[in-house]
């Protein structure tokens, strides 16, 4: 494969995904913090999209661990001990965006075809699909967080085209 192609590649793959974080983002930015903790669990929502961004982009799985203060309360199948606020899900995004830079930065023809097993074993795809599926999650819970303000204040985020560019 030549160079052109895979440096082609790693950028259309971040433009897409980054511009799905950015558009998670947004919603997070949004959402009134009279709407954050409501039955609805707004922030539930936003954080699950997270946690599994994070482990999905993780090349080892068997040794995922998120960051501070965040558990693995979703392995557990559990809502986490506490409402986590705005700002430590927006650091949490900050996180994972620079994880998933440099993953799609330093992505190889060799990388890119290597597996990426869960501890179960019941996902084995190579990290190219992992980078795919991971985009469509993220994408899929912030239609629902857009969705979730619709409702509440009749307003939702703009779709973005590409990573750091607003709607045109």
């Amino acid at each position: 494969m030549s160079n052109n192609l895979i440096n082609t590649l790693r950028q259309s793959i971040w433009n897409q995904f980054g511009a799905s974080m950015d558009m998670l983002e947004n919603a997070i930015r949004l959402c009134p913090e009279e709407h954050w903790d409501t039955d609805k669990k707004f922030w539930y929502h936003a954080f699950h999209a997270l946690f599994f961004l994070d482990y999905y982009l993780s090349t080892d799985p068997k040794t995922f661990a998120p960051p501070e203060p965040f558990t693995e309360s979703e392995f557990e199948d559990r809502l986490p001990d506490r409402v986590y606020d705005k700002d430590e899900l927006l650091t949490y995004l900050a996180f994972c965006r620079q994880k998933c830079w440099d993953l799609i930065d330093d992505l190889t023809v060799e990388a890119a075809t290597e597996n990426w097993i869960n501890v179960s074993q019941t996902m084995v795809y190579p990290t190219i699909e992992i980078l795919m599926y991971n985009m469509r999650h993220v994408q899929h819970h912030t239609a629902q967080l857009n969705l979730l303000l619709r409702q509440e204040i009749n307003d939702a985020p703009d779709w973005i085209y590409r990573a750091g560019e607003t709607n045109h």
